[in-house]
């Protein structure tokens, strides 16, 4: 739940509920294990990362007063996941993209590099 200043109509809390697709893409594949990252690994980790702001009100999450739009949210997403890889020594080297769907009609995505 989160209020959005911008978006009509007037400013009202309201909740969304996110579908999260993660894709790990890389050139090439781990020679020892012919995988781009370990899904296991992989798993745990977006799991951790969900777990932050899931039933969460974002507004107190994020209270410094950022719009936690969808878009926003993909890249918060990503960023956490690149985090946690790094720290975790997973080894993955390549491109994420997080796609957060609203719905059938509305999603939006974030893609980087890791």
């Amino acid at each position: 739940k989160h209020i959005h200043i911008i978006h009509p109509p007037l400013p009202q809390k309201h909740g969304a509920t996110y579908t999260c697709d993660v894709e790990f893409s890389s050139p090439s594949l781990v020679p020892s294990t012919n995988w781009v990252i370990d899904i296991g690994a992989a798993s745990t980790i977006l799991s951790s990362v969900l777990a932050k702001y899931n039933l969460q009100n974002l507004d107190e999450v994020f209270s410094d007063g950022t719009l936690t739009t969808t878009e926003f949210m993909a890249q918060q997403i990503f960023k956490d996941l690149k985090e946690e890889l790094q720290k975790r020594n997973v080894g993955f080297k390549g491109t994420i993209c997080v796609k957060l769907w609203e719905s059938h009609k509305a999603w939006a995505s974030f893609v980087g590099s890791v």
